[in-house]
């Protein structure tokens, strides 16, 4: 791997060239992520390996959050250096002759999901497997769709309408009918599958957007045999929680479970290039079979993407990544509690998770808010979650140091500290 140009402040305003590149954004991406952006300072990065990111400043950052999607650090060698040589032989496929990087790369990961899941269906994003496994589903009949409330599912039409949140679903009503269950309860679930015809099921093994949420012990289980029961077509979406992010390779390992289709994402990419895939049952998988043109898509699994996917799946397995994830969770977790002590009953109501997925729940929305910016201010960057915003979400590297764990901690002990002060002047003001 080509060796890291750290950013160095040129004799140049930064706030000139931040004033840039916000301007930029207001005029042709985003006037609202411009106004986010105001409040952390706009701050431009540009720069990453491993655990670090470095800004336009030379500032470093330890990266506890990306959406779940670096859990290989950013731009780990064994994925770069895969993906510049597919680049520098062949990136792109002209989709009407054998691409061997594709077979490699759903081999490498039909190698490690649970048995029996084998047929892989690549495609460039989470929102697209949802998607794929939606008309899979249908394709088998099961029209029907049931989700969690709080689950998150992706932002496109079909993964929208079982993302159960008024404020992303209601401007773009209507969408396909959905029914949303409250998640973790067997009962609310074997109600839905009762009444109506056949179904598809679509939930994860732990809710990320929905605020680092656990479900309660043999919850998976259940599902999968209420869904046997009912006939009803289960979809697993591990999409954030998969390839071991939560201390195993998959949520489904933690009961053991096999569901019609896996649907995998943010990991796969090594942290380098886009790639999704949901992973099927022969007999789930059926129709695509049948038809290799049912259900396609121009760039998904091209040459470069699969070289990210196959390169990503290796290291994980090679180094250890997954026990690894389990013992850093364990550690991280203990710091956490430990440096928020003095918050917890009233600005803290709780931390919690499992592997390098973990939540802090905050009281309300501004103290989540003030959080994140005393750990941004303190060099660690974190999460909100989309469908719980009050809890602050961490999804950390599992190549973090002794080093990286003494950062965090030292971070959330100074941001505790300030929340305290801050708790008590509002007080004082009242």
């Amino acid at each position: 791997m080509s060796e890291l140009t750290l950013p160095t402040p040129t004799t140049a305003s930064p706030e000139a060239s931040s004033a840039q590149v916000l301007a930029t954004y207001r005029r042709h991406l985003s006037r609202g992520r411009a106004r986010l952006a105001s409040l952390t300072g706009a701050a431009m990065e540009v720069a990453s390996e491993g655990s670090r990111v470095w800004d336009a400043e030379a500032k470093e950052y330890l990266d506890c959050g990306g959406y779940g999607v670096f859990l290989l650090g950013h731009r780990h060698p064994r994925v770069v250096e895969a993906v510049i040589e597919q680049i520098q032989r062949h990136p792109m496929a002209t989709r009407l002759l054998l691409e061997p990087t594709a077979a490699t790369a759903a081999a490498a990961l039909a190698s490690v999901t649970p048995p029996g899941l084998e047929r892989v269906h690549f495609v460039n994003s989470g929102a697209e497997a949802t998607e794929t496994a939606i008309k899979l589903a249908r394709a088998h009949g099961r029209h029907r769709l049931i989700s969690a409330i709080g689950g998150y599912h992706g932002k496109t039409t079909g993964a929208l309408a079982v993302t159960a949140k008024p404020l992303y679903q209601d401007p773009f009503r209507p969408l396909l009918p959905a029914e949303h269950v409250l998640y973790g309860d067997v009962d609310a679930l074997a109600n839905a599958l009762a009444t109506g015809g056949p179904a598809c099921v679509i939930l994860e093994p732990m809710q990320g957007e929905g605020g680092a949420v656990l479900p309660p012990p043999g919850y998976l289980t259940r599902v999968q045999q209420l869904c046997t029961e009912h006939g009803a077509f289960f979809v697993l979406d591990e999409i954030q929680t998969g390839l071991g992010r939560l201390g195993t390779w998959w949520g489904a390992d933690t009961e053991g479970i096999r569901p019609d289709v896996l649907l995998v994402g943010k990991n796969l990419s090594g942290g380098v290039i886009p790639v999704a895939a949901a992973v099927a049952t022969t007999e789930a998988y059926a129709p695509f079979d049948k038809d290799p043109f049912l259900h396609t898509s121009t760039f998904a699994g091209s040459p470069v993407a699969m070289a990210a996917a196959a390169a990503a799946v290796a290291a994980i397995r090679d180094e250890g990544l997954v026990d690894r994830a389990r013992t850093l969770g364990e550690e991280l977790l203990s710091r956490l509690r430990d440096a928020l002590a003095p918050l917890y009953g009233h600005t803290v109501v709780d931390i919690r998770g499992r592997g390098l997925l973990l939540g802090i729940e905050m009281r309300d929305e501004q103290a989540a808010g003030e959080l994140v910016l005393n750990l941004l201010e303190a060099g660690l960057l974190v999460n909100h979650s989309l469908n719980a915003q009050r809890v602050v979400r961490l999804t950390p590297p599992a190549v973090l140091t002794a080093a990286d764990l003494d950062w965090i901690s030292r971070a959330f002990t100074s941001a505790a500290s300030v929340l305290t002060r801050s708790t008590a002047s509002r007080k004082g003001t009242r």
